[in-house]
């Protein structure tokens, strides 16, 4: 049951975060629900089956990072992409996710096989992300069956040009298995050149509609020429962004150590500085009411004095409330020195404190890396 447990906070973790960063930034971009909602099922199940699998690479950081970059690339190309044409959406997203996976794993990744099982598990991901925006999409609300079907069927059979220019790009990696890729995968990576093919030949492709002989190869060509070449930057783009960003975001592995150190001291600044900022809210409030016109535009309530104090702790104007008589800018003054003699003071006493710990912290980490 604790492991359970556990899954299920990590889940929620992973989901909360993904959406937290990716529904603003879709809405950000477009107006239409079925774009944001696109990006966030994406995100959520492409962070969630990174996260949840275990082994090597795996993790909350690593779920919440990959479903964050795959989830804000999906709404990205959704809301900028007229109509949401379905291959121009998948084919990249697809793509820059496994390459994501595959800089995360790094030589775990051996050949085409692993690349086709690995392309073809997110693949299913991507799938299920789809999924809650196919269904609320008015347009595919009256043959949502059979559309949803063959949507799920060409996600799956696009996974093998992942594979493919996975494999290919890898091929120089350390630990390489295969030199040729399997002939059924080459066969099933055949099957959506063919679809096209066949939809431009009896005009079901609006278009290309009715080609026929060197066009029509010409058509094929093209579009397959420019779903590879999609495919492959998509690839390298999400392996090369990860790559870059791996060593870095070890840092926020090193935070929890420092943390644990730290909190009670950010705890007790925290407090002394709202404890200021209320003591001279009601000293502003109290000097306006027994002396008007102290302050310039001043405000009426509680509420307005401690906006007013806070951003005179942070050394800034607040709105257009000014401090207009000597009193007042002397009481103005005070705040400003408190606060930042409490600053001053608290940072030192803490340092003083908490200096041999970091400094155990540092050493430690250290040795670890070496």
């Amino acid at each position: 049951m604790s492991d359970i447990a556990r899954l299920i906070w990590l889940a929620a973790r992973i989901g909360v975060v993904v959406a937290a960063v990716v529904v603003p930034f879709g809405y950000a971009i477009t107006g239409v629900h079925a774009d944001v909602l696109m990006g966030v099922g994406c995100g959520v199940a492409i962070g969630l089956g990174v996260g949840l699998r275990g082994g090597a690479g795996s993790g909350p950081w690593t779920g919440i990072l990959t479903g964050v970059i795959v989830g804000v690339a999906t709404a990205l190309i959704a809301g900028l992409v007229p109509g949401n044409a379905y291959g121009l959406l998948v084919v990249p997203v697809l793509a820059l996710a496994v390459g994501l996976i595959a800089g995360f794993r790094g030589t775990a990744i051996a050949g085409y096989r692993d690349m086709a099982k690995e392309a073809f598990i997110v693949a299913v991901l991507v799938a299920l992300g789809f999924l809650p925006a196919w269904i609320v999409q008015e347009t595919f609300a009256d043959g949502f069956f059979s559309y949803g079907t063959l949507a799920i069927a060409a996600t799956l059979v696009l996974s093998s040009w992942t594979a493919l220019a996975g494999g290919l790009l890898s091929h120089r990696r350390a630990g390489w298995r295969d030199s040729r890729p399997p002939l059924l995968l080459v066969l099933t990576a055949l099957v959506i050149p063919v679809a096209v093919g066949w939809g431009m030949y009896t005009g079901d492709l609006e278009e290309g509609r009715g080609l026929s002989g060197i066009y029509l190869a010409l058509g094929i060509l093209a579009v397959t020429g420019m779903s590879v070449g999609l495919t492959a930057v998509s690839f390298l783009l999400g392996r090369a962004v990860i790559t870059w960003l791996q060593p870095r975001i070890r840092v926020y592995g090193y935070l929890a150590d420092y943390l644990n150190v730290m909190w009670v001291p950010i705890g007790a600044f925290a407090v002394g500085y709202l404890t200021i900022i209320v003591l001279f809210a009601g000293f502003y409030g109290m000097l306006e009411r027994f002396q008007p016109g102290a302050f310039a535009d001043a405000g009426t309530g509680i509420t307005e004095w401690l906006s007013f104090a806070f951003f005179t702790a942070l050394g800034q104007e607040f709105a257009a409330t000014k401090p207009v008589s000597v009193g007042a800018r002397v009481v103005v003054g005070a705040h400003l020195i408190i606060s930042a003699g409490w600053a001053v003071v608290l940072f030192a006493a803490v340092m003083s404190s908490i200096g041999p710990k970091l400094d155990a912290i540092a050493r430690r980490l250290a040795e670890d890396e070496d």
